[in-house]
């Protein structure tokens, strides 16, 4: 076996056994991608996986997660080894990620040179708001409430962790896709990027109890002040209805920049069927996702647990392999779904 064939064969095994087990919604996009997209988006996404379990995890402090992942970052560059991983209790998918990061590294160094340097930059991004946000945020253990401060910070984070990935996806797909050539890619990069942070207000919102009980608050702190409320009141699932306001807000943010994701699926050429299902898969998603943040209870309520049930995500993709090559069809469901969000979806 060639080492150009080895290197491919390890690609696939790695994306076909450990991908699956630690994304939902990436793999099913991942899945239907055509041609060559597949192992480069693939395995970026191991990297950025990986990365992001070493910085999440409690079994270590977080100087200690730090130190890993600025060696993972380094390995990105020097062809270094991989960090010395945590020890993860169970045998997850997790874990089996982290005792194949070197196997992972191996599959990104034997990317096709042009994409192992898209793939280089995207990952230094995602591992730069791993880093922020390690040094940011308080230890888990101690308690501790942090925050961000201002709507700017909220717009980097978003953009640190999902808006490069957007421009990444862009820069991919000019790159492979020949029919795609003829884009404005500058316009697709805006377009990707407001699609991928509108994906991640998603993730604030879903994830907005759990998170303030791992000490972290992604509503800006000054937004809650004008409500007469500091992060620590968010704890108390009464703060719902005073905190309301500003979730509404970011709801509607989270409605309007997926649109950009709605004009970015809709400028797939029809003859891309496959491209065009792995963008409108996550922009369904997101927005009936959204539709359920928006009729939710109580967002602060550890107890609720809002997502778009399996037999409906279901139903979403079959509904979109009808659809895929019909514009106006999936424009229009893509409105309806954003109106039953908030506003309607912008012109």
């Amino acid at each position: 076996m060639t080492r150009s064939a080895g290197a491919s064969s390890l690609a696939a095994e790695l994306l076909r056994d450990i991908l699956p087990g630690v994304s939902r919604s990436f793999a099913l996009s991942l899945r239907v991608l055509p041609g060559a997209l597949g192992v480069p988006l693939g395995v970026t996404y191991l990297v950025a996986r990986a990365a992001d379990t070493i910085a999440d995890t409690h079994a270590l402090p977080p100087g200690d997660r730090l130190a890993m992942l600025r060696t993972l970052r380094a390995a990105l560059d020097d062809g270094g080894a991989a960090p010395p991983t945590p020890a993860i209790a169970g045998d997850g998918p997790e874990r089996t990620l982290l005792a194949r990061l070197p196997d992972v590294l191996t599959a990104y160094r034997a990317l096709e040179a042009g994409d192992r340097a898209r793939a280089r930059a995207v990952l230094l991004t995602l591992t730069q708001a791993m880093v922020e946000a390690l040094e940011r945020f308080p230890p888990e253990s101690t308690g501790h409430l942090g925050a961000l401060e201002t709507r700017a910070d909220l717009d980097r984070y978003t953009y640190l962790n999902a808006g490069c990935v957007g421009e990444f996806w862009t820069d991919m797909v000019v790159a492979h896709r020949p029919r795609c050539a003829a884009w404005d890619v500058p316009a697709m990069r805006a377009h990707g990027t407001r699609f991928g942070q509108g994906l991640q207000l998603v993730n604030v919102l879903r994830d907005l109890p759990r998170d303030l009980r791992l000490g972290r608050c992604y509503l800006p702190r000054v937004e809650l002040l004008r409500l007469g409320l500091a992060p620590a009141d968010l704890l108390d699932p009464g703060a719902m209805p005073r905190v309301r306001p500003l979730v509404d807000a970011v709801v509607q943010d989270a409605v309007a920049r997926l649109d950009a994701g709605r004009a970015y699926t809709l400028a797939v050429p029809r003859r891309e069927a496959r491209l065009r299902l792995a963008c409108a898969w996550p922009l369904f998603i997101g927005l009936g996702t959204l539709g359920r943040l928006r009729r939710a209870g109580n967002l602060l309520d550890p107890a609720v647990t809002v997502k778009v049930p399996r037999a409906e995500v279901r139903r979403m993709l079959a509904r979109s392999l009808a659809l895929v090559w019909i514009d106006r069809g999936l424009d229009a469901w893509a409105r309806r779904l954003a109106a039953g969000a908030g506003e309607p979806a912008g012109v």
